[in-house]
């Protein structure tokens, strides 16, 4: 292949794959709520999630938030957020499962944390609603799977919902309309570096 040639083909190639891409646009004409769930072992989806609730109040939207689990220290994402009058922010969690060792207590902050977001999730006022970790409270059971489906499937036509936490359950994955699954390559942690702020916390 000649110098020359390269850019031409370039070209081309560029002009097959915009042609792909604009009639997939094209094809989607739906505008309507979506739910996202960011699951697997990987780092990031807590912080994906938040980036959702950045990109929300960019477009001046009204954000709930509820993070489940979490909840014994604090949290950038917290100090940050609560600046914004547009967002509403509650942490309902008494700390990780293996801190708190009280099935009862864990049960009991679960069913709080939950009566948040279902609120959430009847209030079209509220454009964006961020559950972080509730894919862990409904591993564990401390969240009925059918309530939760039916409280995703019953909301405002125009909400839109950020599931994050490990371990999504087949449930959730079939009916939530984008998964994105986070997986570890490698992480400080493993090499004794503790938790930073402004990385994990």
């Amino acid at each position: 292949m000649t110098e020359s040639s390269k850019p031409e083909r370039h070209k081309k190639r560029m002009e097959r794959h915009k042609e792909i891409v604009d009639s997939k646009i094209a094809q989607a004409t739906t505008e309507r709520g979506v739910v996202v769930v960011h699951t697997g072992n990987g780092k990031g989806k807590s912080t994906a999630g938040f980036g959702m609730a950045a990109r929300a109040l960019g477009h001046g939207m009204q954000v709930g938030i509820v993070q489940f689990i979490k909840g014994s220290f604090s949290t950038g994402e917290e100090a940050f957020f609560r600046r914004f009058p547009e967002v509403s922010y509650h942490v309902m969690g008494q700390g990780y499962t293996w801190d708190t060792q009280d099935l009862e207590k864990d049960l009991a902050t679960a069913a709080k944390g939950w009566a948040q977001a279902k609120a959430f999730l009847e209030d079209e006022k509220v454009d964006l609603v961020v559950l972080d970790e509730l894919n862990i409270a409904l591993k564990y059971n401390y969240i009925a799977m059918q309530d939760v489906l039916d409280a995703l499937a019953n909301r405002p036509a125009m909400q839109h919902v950020v599931i994050t936490g490990r371990g999504a359950r087949d449930e959730l994955i079939a009916a939530a309309d984008t998964v994105s699954e986070h997986k570890e390559i490698k992480h400080a942690f493993h090499a004794g570096v503790i938790a930073q702020k402004g990385v994990e916390l």
